[in-house]
């Protein structure tokens, strides 16, 4: 099958990621010629911006949109979802840009995504898919993903993974300006959203390797976030209010 690499678009949030972009950069454009990317930078210190820039000279298919400050993951996916839809792209991923996310994984989403309107990478369909996380870290998320499951009902097994492609379609049924969420609980309202209004969600399975240079962004306030975004979209659902 012939995937439809012109019409979608990557994108890839990014701050402080000066040990990642190049590799990153040079692998996708190595693989993927015809590929869309779009880096959103949030006013990245360490010149992550730079490095987009320099490939930009000989990469037409790659955009930069650069903030001002940290303005948080759930903002920069939202910032780029409104940028394809005022494109022509029909297919639309989230990555991370730490080599978390296998780049060779994509096509495997892009099959999918011919026949569905939301696919998830997930790391817990078919036995647990984590490479080099401590077991702290894999009892927290995968916790994490069964009190969401409880609360809302939602049958997705890894609602929290940030390795996706929506089509234009699941993006057009969202409300992109009433997203609540930020930290790591947007993937668990967007996903919550999508599959309560019965479009289709299927799930592949992914490797997930823990990032081997640069820093998480994970921290207990996004954990405690995550806590109290999904008891809220159970009660949003309850009076109608969900989208």
């Amino acid at each position: 099958m012939k995937l439809p690499y012109s019409k979608s678009l990557l994108i890839i949030p990014t701050y402080n990621e000066i040990d990642n972009i190049e590799k990153m950069l040079s692998t996708l454009e190595s693989l993927y010629q015809e590929l869309n990317i779009l880096i959103i930078d949030d006013g990245s210190p360490d010149g992550t911006a730079d490095i987009v820039k320099k490939h930009q000279e000989t990469n037409q298919r790659l955009h930069l949109i650069q903030r001002t400050g940290k303005l948080g993951l759930g903002t920069a996916y939202i910032t780029g979802f409104k940028w394809a839809l005022d494109r022509d792209f029909e297919f639309v991923f989230e990555m991370d840009c730490d080599f978390s996310h296998d780049p060779k994984d994509i096509p495997i989403l892009l099959e999918a995504a011919q026949s569905n309107d939301l696919i998830i990478g997930s790391r817990y369909i078919n036995g647990i898919r984590i490479i080099n996380w401590p077991f702290r870290r894999l009892l927290l998320s995968y916790c994490a993903s069964l009190y969401t499951r409880i609360i809302t009902g939602i049958k997705i097994l890894d609602v929290t993974g940030g390795f996706k492609c929506f089509n234009r379609s699941a993006l057009e049924s969202l409300n992109l300006d009433r997203v609540f969420s930020n930290g790591y609980s947007f993937q668990v309202e967007l996903n919550y959203k999508i599959w309560s209004k019965g479009l289709r969600v299927k799930e592949v399975p992914i490797i997930f390797t823990e990032r081997r240079d640069g820093q998480s962004k994970m921290s207990g306030g996004i954990v405690r976030e995550a806590i109290f975004a999904v008891i809220m979209l159970r009660i949003r659902r309850i009076f109608g209010t969900l989208h």
